[in-house]
């Protein structure tokens, strides 16, 4: 089985988490997997799964554009020349001229539902290849009920079979933090001892950043101390934040912390007063996840699958500034409940394993694999 890792970018977001956390549970399984990655990964790789294969792909897989051609000529006969019976791409596209099995990962469905939120050529381009992957892989993998539901709805697209596997959650990565850890996030921020609300993820329109930014203002304006709003994460595509940024009074302290490297995020995420993560729509939500699992108070909203991951365990709130602002103020006037949730999130967190969804996705590379070969006879 193969596992092209060749789309995972260097600052590893949501999809680099996924791959990275389930090629290690895989190999822990003993799985038989061939992991194909960009030259800068194979060390890495080879560290997170010592029993398995690494194939340094050509240095032309750095752009998208060179990787989808490598993906299209070279992938296919690097596949046949290994003897590959399942070839997994875990971010939407795939090797349409190959012989082996194809399980492709279908991370959400707002390409669809909230093209306006992406760019319009991200938007296009994976739309086609969502409608692609559903109609050519032998299986496609999607990580929430919410999701496999909207792609039926949006898409009406018939071929693959869908499965739902949920993510995991490392917990060597993501844990209660210690007084050093939160510590040394703080440090990294540059926050001393002020206390402060948290964001992690992309600063991309999906993520809702620019509502977050100004419920914060309204939450905290009146406060003789407020709390400081910490937005860790890439940037996006567009000036939304920066107008958002632009209208917040001097007094408010908002930090744009950048990429944080994942030996700070415990600390940053568990450091926390509260996790604020309004997005406008998730096809899983590991942020949140991830939040949960570091003992963090976490807010956010009842779109598509978030309430699949965060159940009765987290605060929700509409996705408009008001809506953010009033349970910002509740949260922070509550020690009490920000604590029972913290607590709740925990316990909740341990339900989510890349053990269990390694399984899961063993589970279907064997399915693909079965459906190929019966499509051949």
């Amino acid at each position: 089985m193969l596992i092209d890792a060749t789309a995972v970018p260097a600052d590893r977001g949501g999809v680099g988490r996924y791959v990275d956390s389930l090629v290690a549970a895989l190999d822990v399984a003993g799985a038989d997997i061939t992991v194909v990655c960009q030259p800068r990964d194979v060390q890495l790789y080879a560290e997170l799964a010592p029993r398995s294969r690494m194939v340094g792909a050509a240095e032309s897989t750095a752009t998208r554009t060179a990787r989808l051609t490598w993906e299209q000529t070279t992938l296919p006969r690097l596949v046949r020349r290994l003897g590959v019976d399942v070839v997994h791409s875990p971010h939407y596209t795939m090797p349409l001229a190959s012989r082996a099995a194809s399980v492709v990962t279908l991370h959400d469905a707002t390409f669809f539902t909230d093209a306006v939120l992406h760019s319009s050529v991200k938007a296009r381009f994976f739309r086609a290849w969502t409608a692609t992957a559903l109609r050519r892989a032998s299986v496609c993998v999607v990580p929430s009920a919410a999701t496999a539901e909207e792609l039926a709805r949006v898409t009406r697209v018939r071929g693959a079979e869908v499965e739902i596997i949920q993510h995991g959650v490392d917990e060597e990565r993501f844990h209660p933090p210690s007084l050093e850890e939160i510590r040394a996030a703080r440090d990294a921020v540059g926050l001393g001892d002020t206390p402060y609300v948290a964001f992690l993820g992309a600063l991309e329109p999906r993520k809702n950043v620019p509502a977050l930014i100004r419920g914060f203002a309204l939450a905290v304006a009146g406060r003789p101390e407020p709390p400081a709003l910490v937005l860790a994460g890439q940037p996006g595509w567009d000036r939304q934040v920066e107008n958002a940024l632009d209208a917040v009074p001097h007094r408010l302290r908002v930090i744009r912390a950048g990429y944080l490297p994942f030996g700070t995020l415990a600390g940053f995420l568990g450091g926390a007063e509260l996790v604020a993560y309004p997005s406008l729509g998730e096809g899983f939500g590991l942020p949140v996840l991830e939040a949960m699992a570091s003992g963090a108070c976490v807010l956010t909203t009842r779109r598509l699958a978030l309430p699949e991951v965060g159940g009765d365990a987290v605060a929700y709130c509409g996705v408009g500034a008001g809506d953010v602002a009033a349970a910002l103020g509740e949260l922070l006037d509550d020690p009490t409940r920000r604590a029972a949730l913290a607590e709740a999130a925990q316990r909740r967190a341990k339900e989510f394993s890349w053990a269990s969804s390694a399984e899961r996705h063993q589970e279907a590379y064997d399915r693909a694999w079965h459906r190929h070969r019966a499509r051949e006879m």
